[in-house]
């Protein structure tokens, strides 16, 4: 007898209008980004994390799987995209589905209408009724199909409907430490836990630290950012440091300290690391290359740095490796 199975059909969220016409790229807005974790939220505190998650590879469906799963705390090695969940009509949806591998008996199918709602209906026992704005799956909307048989063994009215839930219908806020918190706050809780490096080098003999503006341009910072959920705080570090300063380096298991600042309406937890830099990305290639970036003398830095409780963290790197 084959195993109970749940296939979850997630419908993208909220995307922007395009440009030019220009559909596969339409980024996420904001309300579809906070609606994707949302539901990923919604999953992970009902105990339903998904097996697998299959994704359209279009930026918005694409992006709406980031969210969802980094929420939950999946890798992204558990994230697939297959090109034919793009504008795909119920066959090439029932072909996608008939190829999931039958080890996971719970997956997430993230794609687009009219195709989820087709395989929606099809799949139901009885007629799924249409919410107030007229679609069975409005975006970011979560629908949830019991299936008895193999995956590659569907038939019509083979699955029975258990749940559709949309964001609208969730809280507002984040539970925080994590999904069974009892604190709210206005972002995910793995966005208050962050790192950070301080690259420096050797320059004839004398240390030099690495600094380069802030996102808008108004200030100098060092490289920092939310702590992927699937990475350590060192290899976060490290990626913002690829990113925003476009360095690479070494980066070492001891934290030089940690500072807080408010964000979000609460405080974020920041742990710095010294980074060693090996590799220097050309300017051409460095992917966030207009932030600009400065090599100057520990004391420079710290008159210079936003924020204050960095400039302590430079005196010890200073002390650490003049």
């Amino acid at each position: 007898m084959s195993k109970k199975r749940e296939l979850m059909l997630l419908r993208h969220g909220k995307a922007n209008g395009g440009d030019g016409g220009d559909d596969y790229h339409r980024i996420l807005t904001a309300r579809g980004i906070r609606d994707a974790q949302h539901i990923g939220v919604w999953l992970e505190q009902q105990d339903m994390i998904p097996d697998l998650i299959i994704a359209s590879p279009a930026e918005r469906a694409a992006d709406t799987a980031q969210k969802v799963s980094k929420v939950m705390g999946m890798a992204e090695r558990e994230v697939r995209h297959d090109h034919r969940i793009y504008a795909a009509d119920l066959d090439a949806l029932l072909e996608v589905v008939d190829a999931l591998p039958e080890s996971d008996s719970r997956i997430l199918l993230i794609g687009h209408n009219p195709g989820l709602e087709q395989l929606l209906g099809w799949l139901s026992r009885k007629e799924v009724s249409k919410l107030d704005d007229r679609k069975h799956l409005p975006t970011a909307a979560l629908a949830i199909v019991r299936i008895a048989e193999s995956w590659c063994d569907l038939t019509k009215g083979c699955g029975k409907l258990k749940s559709i839930t949309r964001p609208d219908s969730l809280p507002r806020e984040f539970p925080y430490p994590g999904a069974d918190g009892k604190e709210w706050r206005l972002r995910p809780a793995y966005y208050y836990n962050q790192s950070a490096v301080i690259p420096y080098r050797k320059h004839e003999s004398k240390l030099e630290v690495l600094i380069i503006s802030s996102r808008n341009g108004s200030h100098l910072v060092v490289p920092k950012g939310i702590k992927e959920p699937e990475l350590s705080l060192q290899e976060s570090a490290a990626k913002e440091a690829l990113e925003e300063a476009g360095v690479e380096g070494d980066v070492v298991e001891e934290a030089l300290g940690s500072y807080k600042y408010e964000k979000w309406g609460s405080d974020c937890s920041v742990t710095v690391y010294p980074m060693k830099v090996t590799h220097l990305v050309p300017e051409e290639e460095w992917e966030e290359r207009h932030r600009g970036r400065q090599w100057m003398s520990p004391n420079e830095a710290i008159k210079k740095l936003n924020q204050k409780e960095l400039g302590k963290l430079v005196k010890i790197l200073a002390a650490q490796y003049s």
